[in-house]
């Protein structure tokens, strides 16, 4: 007899998603997580000084908050205890010279802030999130929307049907617009630019990539309508909420569960999972895995059960650019140079548009860049809770990182011949990071309580999924997203093997905390 329903393999946001959903509708559901916690990237520790609380990894929610997933458990998550603190500044940029620029949940001040930068900005910025929200139903059904289905097909269909196969034609390419080619075409502001140039690094893209003009002008959507929230008490409050949630529906999660091997029936179906311990566990319906699909395919799956073909999809699969994580605890919020920024939830610090390029070209190639774009953010400034009163915290993210480094662009740093990270190299270039963010904010060394950084190779140690360091699964061209994603013959969350399913950053649609994947296999399985 079968110990479970379902089995998922890992406990980030998609699994527990999944998770949740599927245990709320009567289904046994066991959860495995190889590490000591749940979560993934959703992680919050003390790692600097005691009493100080830092979001390790991810930290804002608001793909989240707009989700499907979200709509359906939100009232649930919050009887077990999740919330979420909120800003209405969400982002903000500040450049090298000290001029800012901030991002507001406010359409009328947003238009007035970008038409005093240069006249026709604010009325081009408005015309652009009109037109984005007329889109949102048919975008929104193509973004996050299972691809290969009869209700993605009607969708596209009744957009035909709607603006003709020219219009629609006319539609798909001002899609692939680049993040460049949208704003210097379309905006005279440099510092608008500087503004929305850094957000396509979140998507995993540089401004020069195909669709990462769309990708843009969807993020400016999304944090003019919902902010950058974080979860009250740290990003490790969500799976803490879902593992309630999910026991109460009767599932059960379980850490230190390190998953071994998926168990093959004879017609070669999924019929259950092996621990390191040689513990199994049978599941009746199916194995659900949110791993990348080196692991699937390359660790997880007998050798003999993986074809050819997909084994050369799986060797042919492409990591992108590192991140880097530096965390600070401070003995007073932050005083920044520029007034106006200390309630701003997610700032960028760059030299604009070219600066971004620049900084992401030399992380492409293997390079740390010179001048990298640095995004701070400030949760104590959101939720006191996360450190003592009167203190602060700040989240340092820098997205523009190789994985394995072939030199410095500034040719400072004497670079290991293996190309690894080593504490070295990851303390001096936090160092000029972090002389950088000191110029932005008065008296900052006097206020700098205590430093920790985790280079690509920490966060990978961390995170068995984050190869390289990468926090998006993969990378996330256009050849290797939508309906190629994973692999160009990927079609939806199955696998060759019957009842093997897999979901996560990996898998359209997507990285991010819109938990997408494990919502649409949910609903899908029924």
């Amino acid at each position: 007899m079968a110990d479970t329903d379902y089995v998922i393999v890992g406990s980030g946001i998609n699994a527990l998603v999944a998770a949740a959903l599927l245990s709320r509708r009567g289904n046994r559901v066991v959860v495995l997580e190889r590490s000591d916690r749940l979560g993934g990237c959703m992680m919050t520790a003390e790692v600097t000084v005691p009493g100080f609380r830092h979001d390790v990894m991810a930290a804002t929610f608001v793909l989240f908050v707009l989700s499907p997933a979200y709509a359906e458990l939100g009232p649930d998550l919050a009887r077990h205890g999740l919330s979420f603190a909120h800003t209405d500044t969400p982002t903000g940029v500040v450049m090298p010279d000290g001029d800012a620029l901030v991002l507001r949940m406010d359409r009328a001040a947003n238009v007035a802030a970008f038409e005093a930068l240069a006249p026709g900005d604010g009325t081009r910025f408005a015309a652009d999130m009109d037109r984005l929200g007329a889109d949102a139903p048919f975008l929104f059904a193509l973004l996050g929307g299972a691809l290969w289905s009869w209700s993605t097909a009607r969708a596209v269909a009744r957009e035909t049907w709607r603006r003709g196969p020219r219009g629609l034609a006319a539609f798909f390419g001002e899609a692939l617009e680049t993040a460049r080619g949208w704003l210097e075409q379309g905006y005279r502001s440099e510092r608008f630019h500087a503004l929305m140039a850094p957000w396509v690094l979140h998507c995993g893209l540089g401004p020069e990539a195909a669709y990462s003009g769309q990708m843009a002008r969807v993020v400016a959507f999304a944090l003019e309508a919902a902010g950058a929230p974080v979860a009250k008490g740290g990003a490790g409050a969500v799976p803490a909420a879902f593992a309630s949630l999910i026991a109460a529906n009767g599932g059960i999660c379980r850490t230190g569960a390190d998953v071994v091997e998926i168990l093959l029936d004879g017609a070669g179906d999924a019929r259950g999972v092996r621990l390191a311990d040689g513990g199994e566990i049978l599941a009746a319906r199916g194995v659900i895995c949110s791993v990348t699909p080196t692991q699937l395919y390359g660790r997880l799956l007998p050798p003999d059960s993986v074809p050819a073909g997909i084994a050369a999809s799986v060797a042919g699969y492409r990591y992108g650019k590192g991140d880097m994580q530096i965390h600070y605890a401070l003995d007073a919020p932050p005083r920044w140079t520029t007034p106006g920024l200390e309630s701003v939830a997610l700032l960028h610090l760059t030299p604009g548009l070219d600066g971004v390029s620049k900084a992401a070209n030399e992380a492409e190639r293997g390079m740390i860049p010179e001048v990298p774009t640095i995004c701070v953010g400030q949760p104590s400034a959101l939720d006191p809770s996360r450190c003592p009163p009167g203190k602060a915290v700040l989240w340092v993210q820098l997205p523009e990182v190789p994985r394995h480094v072939k030199g410095d662009a500034a040719g400072a740093f004497a670079i290991p011949a293996d190309g690894r990270w080593t504490e070295a190299l990851r303390e001096a270039y936090a160092d000029r990071v972090e002389a950088i963010l000191a110029r932005h904010i008065e008296n900052f060394a006097a206020i700098r309580l205590a430093r920790r950084v985790y280079s690509p190779a920490d966060l990978e140690a961390l995170n068995v999924n984050l190869v390289g360091g990468d926090p998006y699964g993969g990378y996330c061209g256009l050849d290797q997203f939508f309906l190629w994603r994973p692999f160009k013959g990927s079609r939806n969350h199955s696998t060759h093997v019957g009842r093997l399913y897999h979901i996560g950053a990996s898998t359209h649609p997507g990285p991010g905390l819109g938990g997408g994947s494990g919502y649409l296999l949910a609903k899908s399985l029924g």
